[in-house]
This record gives C-alpha cells, sequence and structure tokens, in this order.
C-alpha cells in the first residue's frame, strides 16, 4: 500500500511532477510570481539542472531545442504577461516544429483573476490557438493530475507545447495529495492492411521518391527508415530543416526539399510516379509554395504518413493514408520486403549525381566565399557535430554546403524565426557537453539574441559562433528587391565589433574577411577553451548561393 500524502505547496507538487517524469533541465528567467517553484528547484538541484537565461524568448527556445534533442519535452518557466508573451515565440517554434514542450507561467493570484491584474494575462486565450493545449489550474488538488496530463500530450501523436499557467497563491498553498504515475507516450501504429498496400504500390512504381520530414524521430527510427530506403532502394529526400533524418553522404540521398530546393530535386519530385512522405506535413516551404504537387490530388500515387489523423488530407489527397508514430511506422517499414528486384536503380543514382554536383563549392562576389568556408567546416569536424541555425539568407549556405551525418546534428527552425541559433547552441551544448557544436548567425539574426553568450559563460558552454555579417537583413532586402528593385529602405544595419562583443563575454573572438584566412581561425576556435566567436565579412552581393544582389536586381527589372 503506498504511504499517505503529506502536506507540501503547491510548488513542490510542480518539481515533483518534473521528477517523476524524469525532468532533468529547466531553462527560465525567474519571476516573482512562482518562488515556490523556485524554490522547489533550488532543493532539487542535485536531480534538475536549472538554467537561468538572460530573455524568455530564449529560454523556451533552448527549451524547444531541447525537445528536439531528446525527444522529451523541453521545460521553460516564465513569469506573466510580458514573460509569457516574450516566451510565446519558441511555443510558436514548437507547434511548427512538432517539438514536445511544456512552458510553466507563473500567474496572478486567484483572487486577483480578471481584474488585470499586475501583468495578468489569460493564458487561455493567449495560447489556445498558439499550443498544442493551453489551460490554468484553477484547484490546487488537480495540479499532479494536470501537469501528468500536459506530458502525455506534448509527446503523444503529433508533438508539440503545451502551456499551464499557475497561479501565484497556489503556488504557496499547502494540500496533501498524491502525484499522478508517469505519463506513457500514445502513438498511432501502421496496419498490415496498410503495409501491405504500400508495398502494392512501390512494386507498381518505377520512378518512387521517399521524402522525410516532421516531428517525433529518434535514432532507431532513423534507423528503420533507411533499412527500409535501402531494402527498395528509393533515393531519400529531406523535407526543410530535417535533414539530419538521413545520413547525408548515404549513397541514396537526394538532397534537401525546402528553400534553395536544387532545381533537378525539384523536377525529379514532379516527374515521380509515387512519392511516399514520412512525417513530413509538405508545408509551404517545403513544396516550394505548394507548387511541386498539385492540389488536392497528385499526378503520382501519393503515400501520406503521420502522426496526426488531422493532417492526413488536410491539403494532399493520398491514396494510401497511415496514422502512425514514427517509430511506430519506421518499426513496420524495416519488417517489408521488396516483392521483387527494384527496377529504379538508375532514377536513385542520378538522384544522387544531383546532389553530389550541387554539393560543389560555387564562385562568390567578394574575398570571402561561405561556400569554401562551410565546406571546410564540413570536412574538418566530427560526424556527430551539431549545427544550430536560425533565419535569414546565410541559412542557405549552410543547407546546401553542409552535409548531416546523424540524428539531431541540425538544429533549425521550420517556423522560419530569427535569434534560434544561439540559444539552441546554449541547449545542444548542455544535452551534449562531450560533442561540437557550431552556431551559425547572420548579422541580424544573431542580435536578436547575443545576450545568451552570457548564459553559454555562466555555464561553462564551448560553442562556436559564426557570424555571417553582410550588414543587412538579407533575405527582407533579397525580397526587396524581387519586388521593389533599387528602391533599398528598412533593410541596411549598423553593427558592433562581434569579436569584441564576443571578448567581453570571455569568448576568442576572429574576423575573417578573405577565404584563404578561415582554415588557420576555425583552428584556433576549435583550439578555443571557453568557445569562440568568428565574424565572417561577407559582401552583399552574395545574397544566394545561385544568384547575386544584382542579378536578383536586374532580373526584377526586366520583368
Amino acid at each position: 500500500m503506498a504511504p499517505a500524502p503529506i502536506p507540501r505547496t503547491g510548488g513542490q507538487m510542480v518539481v515533483d511532477a518534473l521528477k517523476i517524469h524524469g525532468v532533468d533541465h529547466a531553462f527560465c528567467v525567474p519571476g516573482e510570481s512562482f518562488l515556490p517553484v523556485l524554490d522547489a528547484l533550488h532543493a532539487a538541484s542535485g536531480t534538475i539542472r536549472t538554467i537561468v537565461c538572460r530573455q524568455e524568448g530564449a529560454a523556451a527556445h533552448m527549451a524547444e531545442a531541447y525537445g528536439k534533442l531528446t525527444g522529451k519535452p523541453g521545460i521553460c518557466l516564465v513569469t506573466r504577461g510580458p514573460g509569457a508573451t516574450n516566451a510565446s515565440i519558441g511555443v510558436h517554434t514548437a507547434r511548427h516544429d512538432s517539438t514536445p514542450m511544456i512552458l510553466l507561467v507563473g500567474q496572478v493570484g486567484t483572487d486577483c483573476l480578471e481584474r488585470e491584474a499586475w501583468q495578468e494575462i489569460d493564458v487561455r486565450r493567449t495560447f489556445g490557438a498558439l499550443a498544442k493545449w493551453a489551460t490554468q489550474i484553477d484547484h490546487l488538488e488537480r495540479m499532479p493530475e494536470l501537469l501528468s496530463r500536459a506530458f502525455h500530450v506534448a509527446t503523444s501523436g503529433r508533438p508539440g507545447p503545451v502551456v499551464i499557467a499557475l497561479p501565484e497563491d497556489l503556488l504557496y498553498r499547502q494540500i496533501a495529495v498524491p502525484d499522478a504515475g508517469v505519463a506513457g507516450r500514445t502513438a498511432a501504429h501502421a496496419g498490415d492492411a496498410q503495409m501491405k498496400s504500400l508495398r502494392e504500390l512501390l512494386a507498381a512504381a518505377r520512378r518512387p521518391v521517399l521524402i522525410l520530414g516532421g516531428g517525433g524521430w529518434n535514432a532507431q527510427a532513423c534507423d528503420g527508415i533507411a533499412a527500409f530506403a535501402e531494402a527498395f532502394g528509393l533515393p531519400v529526400g529531406t523535407a526543410f530543416r530535417r535533414q539530419d533524418l538521413f545520413d547525408n553522404t548515404h549513397a541514396q540521398y537526394a538532397g534537401d526539399i525546402g528553400s534553395g530546393i536544387n532545381p533537378r530535386l525539384a523536377q525529379r519530385l514532379r516527374d515521380a510516379d509515387l512519392v511516399i512522405a514520412a512525417g513530413a506535413r509538405l508545408s509551404e516551404t517545403t513544396t516550394a509554395g505548394y507548387t511541386l504537387f498539385d492540389i488536392p490530388k497528385l499526378k503520382a500515387a501519393f503515400v501520406h504518413i503521420h502522426p496526426d489523423v488531422e493532417e492526413l488530407g488536410k491539403v494532399y489527397h493520398p491514396d494510401l493514408a497511415i496514422n502512425a508514430g514514427m517509430p511506430e511506422f519506421a518499426r513496420a517499414a524495416r519488417a517489408l520486403a521488396p516483392a521483387a528486384a527494384v527496377s529504379w536503380g538508375a532514377w536513385t543514382a542520378s538522384a544522387r549525381d544531383d546532389y553530389l554536383e550541387r554539393l560543389a563549392p560555387v564562385p562568390t562576389p567578394g574575398r570571402l566565399n561561405l561556400s569554401e568556408v562551410v565546406t571546410h567546416i564540413r570536412r574538418h569536424v566530427p560526424a556527430d557535430t551539431i549545427v544550430t541555425n536560425g533565419a535569414g539568407n546565410y541559412a542557405s549556405w549552410v543547407h546546401r554546403f553542409y552535409q548531416y551525418r546523424g540524428f539531431r546534428t541540425q538544429l533549425a527552425p521550420t517556423s522560419g524565426v530569427m535569434g534560434y541559433g544561439t540559444p539552441a547552441a546554449c541547449a545542444a551544448a548542455l544535452v551534449h557537453p562531450d560533442r561540437r557544436v557550431i552556431c551559425f548567425a547572420g548579422d541580424g539574426c544573431f542580435l536578436m539574441n547575443s545576450q545568451e553568450l552570457a548564459t553559454a559563460k555562466q555555464y561553462g558552454l564551448r560553442i562556436i559562433f559564426i557570424v555571417v555579417n553582410n550588414g543587412m537583413y538579407g533575405s527582407i532586402r533579397m525580397h526587396q528587391e524581387i519586388h521593389y528593385p533599387g528602391r533599398v529602405f528598412g533593410t541596411t544595419l549598423e553593427n558592433p565589433d562581434f569579436p569584441a562583443l564576443a571578448s567581453s563575454y570571455g569568448l576568442e573572438g576572429f574576423r575573417v574577411e578573405r577565404t584563404e584566412d578561415f582554415p588557420a581561425c576555425f583552428g584556433r576556435a576549435l583550439e578555443a577553451e571557453r568557445g569562440a566567436l568568428i565574424e565572417l565579412r561577407i559582401d552583399p552581393e552574395a545574397i544566394k548561393p545561385q544568384m547575386t544582389l544584382t542579378e536578383l536586381r536586374n532580373k526584377s527589372l526586366a520583368r
């Protein structure tokens, strides 16, 4: 018989629930609204490492990156009002990226609710359309129940973020109530009839393509899907910013399907007679603005596998819909055997040749060639290196010229949020202190969360930050030249001395302006004991790998 529960505060109940569910890191910006939780975390410091960040948006992105890396909900604690709204940017990313995450928001006391009290926010209304589930705990005795439910919701089906408001007075109050058990992940499985249909569609195909994407994967699922692809000789493409789901050095990897897609790969997708999308939602970016495939019915036979049943048939009508979690589908796919010898070996080989050809560095304007820089990094870091980035044109160089060689070696937001790379790199270095972590950021992207260099210093995180400085919001400038050629406005940046900024935080700081100087500088950064920042001075003309800014403007003017 279980012992009778003893009285404890609501704050202690929160931390006890975190411990029950195996939480080992919590990211926060402290607030007076949840002091009892902070006090309980102090007592639990031997079990849960609390990471104090400088801004709530960065804390939320660290929690989201932790969720990506571990498959467990990343925990973020913030105060109400400005704290919660700052953190909403990470909730948005977790939703788009299908990442398990729990945001705990300190709320005004129950006696002040709905009076627009100090920094009060209605969490249910504010986050209702943004999170997978948003609620408030109004009764202390339900604290263990609802926290357990939060872990279940965050990890089951299509993973996603949960937001819970914790009224301040409940956190101080004491009550004797038992804990809930560990919430388990629930996922659908592929049925035997569905797998048989998949095998029949493969037997009838001549030009099949497998697309991997979405959330909910783990290393075993990636191994299983690789075995399935190998057994059937399938060319494999990865959805936008999901390149680490399949080893990019594998002979069947055909490239990433997203912004800046290889035109030959795009045409291959249009020519395919069977498209299998496992985990990918086939979102706007992955489908080039919904132009790669006809809506609602593809010209090719279409198999869609997704953990959320509501995603199946949402935009594209599948010939075969399979509602399954990625580990569950990968396990079933691994056991599938071809009915006969495959006939598309040349199709797969040519897809690989197209990818390899596009991997070679390209000429660029200016003295520093970013394609050469990324290629050098790729050749001189271990296969398990974790590469992070936020949003901006600089990321297209990373996606094209770097090769991701293992599961969760890429942390990049499909939400397209700027400022993600730095906090994500901090989370990666905390979770995997034994692995190399490299963060790419544009000058505009980096300065959105550069204050988290202080977090990196405080916790001794050894990260290499590479800041691509072209003195502008490059992505917006590119679109500006497309729609309003020559009318530059609002996109020019005046930047600080980045190496000096890094030095002020205790990092080694470097500036590189010529391609030939990068190898030696990168070697020194690899040896830096406290981490390093390398500023790359890039010619603004080098706006994207396949086109200069002037060429883009002239093309727009000629229309």
